[in-house]
């Protein structure tokens, strides 16, 4: 994890931190006797030691330190309990840092600069890791004090990042509203502030050059500004092209917008309910589901495959009226389960956490080591519940005519014959028999014998596993069932 810079005299004090990884800024140290069986009796000692004083590098024996090519003062900027978690860190600051630390000319604007950046992390990861309601207020009144915005402008969210000013970056905060994009920098004696309506910008876009490895383009006006060095860069730039788009919907389609969207109203717009808007589309546009479904829970599990006879891990993802799960290559098997046509649901076999989900045409898909097993089945139930009576008219058989002659005070109505035909034309003037079928339509005899396996073996109607092989065209007698398989057939229910 990121630390507050700590100043250290003496690096390598009394021979008790290893580097791994150096550069002309930083350096990669391990505590001796960690992870090397042939520390011999030094690394005995250093871990004694450790163990007497309670020492922290007993917890996390690595650690990243800055320093400065003409200064013989080090700052302890990062630790880790493992290898991977800090040369994570390490990572990141090969590929923000270490690129911008040539622009400047003196070793104290380095640090200063390294410092402000570290410091800003740790108040990104806090507020990641545990949202302080009095810290984002500090913030929202830091935010209405430095920009001075209609009282009624909403701060959405906030990151720590930097802007480019030339070859020369300025470590602040941009501040996320419902209308406007804000930065505000003071570093060195230098204040940079900017102010941007959503309207006014043009393009928004992830990019990089040559000095900056990734960053954000945002364009005002036909000119250009760049931020870089966020803690989540994706994450930052996801929210940021939401509350543009909303800010144009509002422009454009103001009524629609109102009555429609589910974020509609600013003074509701906030960042976890940006997070859980963009979870929604996501689920929604990998399915192909309907525009009203909203993610309800996502559990990690196992679907036993009968078609190859295996199991597949994945994830089984629940809304209101559908319980889809995608394999974890997200092409290997994908199955959408429509929950009026489930049956029952049942846990056979509680060691290995199994759930049995049994739909219609006595077909059953088995779920396997979820870690939440009961809350999953409950979740499950209910939903099944809610979403029947929406579908019972499905779900009615019609009555014969014996039974509507019986009905008191019915009298039977004889039902109207319908004058077009519904039979597809190509089964109407082309012949059936093989002997008269021309190539074309004997190609397409055969695409129906092997989709007529294919359903056999993977099953047909909504709830069917889906492989690669439903992407291949489909002869024109199963157009509509294809369609279906496929899950274009949601979008109109």
């Amino acid at each position: 994890m990121w630390l507050k810079p700590e100043e250290v005299l003496l690096k390598n004090a009394l021979k008790l931190w290893v580097t791994e990884k150096s550069n002309d800024y930083f350096i990669l140290q391990r505590r001796r006797g960690h992870g090397d069986s042939s520390a011999g009796l030094t690394g005995l000692l250093v871990g004694t030691l450790d163990t007497v004083f309670d020492s922290t590098a007993k917890v996390a024996p690595y650690r990243i330190l800055h320093q400065t090519p003409d200064s013989q003062v080090y700052w302890n900027i990062a630790c880790g309990a493992s290898l991977d978690e800090i040369s994570q860190h390490w990572d990141w600051l090969q590929l923000n840092i270490m690129r911008t630390l040539s622009v400047f000319d003196s070793s104290d604007d380095i640090t200063s600069f390294v410092q402000g950046k570290i410091r800003g992390l740790i108040v990104e990861e806090d507020k990641v890791s545990a949202e302080d309601p009095e810290r984002f207020r500090e913030a929202a009144l830091r935010f209405e004090r430095l920009f001075n915005l209609p009282k009624q402008e909403k701060l959405v969210t906030y990151f720590s990042c930097s802007y480019w000013k030339g070859r020369v970056p300025n470590q602040g905060w941009i501040y996320l509203s419902t209308n406007f994009l804000c930065f505000y920098s003071y570093l060195l004696g230098n204040e940079v502030k900017l102010v941007f309506s959503w309207c006014e910008v043009s393009r928004l876009e992830r990019t990089s050059s040559v000095l900056l490895t990734e960053c954000i383009r945002v364009c005002v006006k036909e000119e250009d500004h760049f931020f870089s060095m966020f803690l989540r860069l994706q994450h930052t730039y996801e929210l940021m092209q939401q509350l543009a788009d909303y800010a144009i919907a509002r422009m454009f389609d103001k009524e629609t917008y109102n009555a429609q969207h589910p974020l509609r109203d600013p003074l509701h717009i906030t960042q976890r309910s940006l997070e859980a808007h963009m979870r929604n589309q996501a689920f929604r546009s990998f399915f192909r589901l309907p525009r009203s479904e909203n993610l309800c829970e996502v559990h990690e599990c196992f679907l036993w495959l009968p078609f190859s006879h295996t199991h597949t891990l994945g994830k089984i993802c629940v809304s209101e009226r559908y319980a889809c799960f995608s394999s974890q290559d997200g092409n290997q098997c994908t199955v959408i389960i429509p929950l009026y046509e489930v049956v029952s649901v049942e846990l056979p076999d509680r060691s290995s956490r199994a759930l049995s989900v049994c739909v219609r045409g006595k077909r059953a898909f088995r779920f396997s080591e979820v870690r939440d097993l009961d809350h999953l089945a409950s979740t499950i139930r209910k939903c099944v519940t809610s979403s029947s009576p929406r579908h019972s008219h499905s779900a009615q058989l019609p009555l014969c005519d014996e039974e509507e002659e019986m009905m008191v005070g019915q009298v039977p109505v004889p039902v109207p014959v319908p004058a077009v035909s519904t039979e597809a034309l190509m089964n109407v003037f082309h012949p059936h028999d093989a002997e008269n079928l021309d190539p074309k339509m004997l190609k397409e005899r055969m695409k129906e014998q092997s989709w007529q396996i294919h359903f056999a073996e993977y099953g047909r109607g909504s709830a069917m596993f889906r492989t690669r092989k439903t992407e291949s065209s489909s002869p024109a007698d199963f157009q509509k069932p294809c369609a279906e398989n496929c899950g274009c057939s949601s979008q109109v229910q």
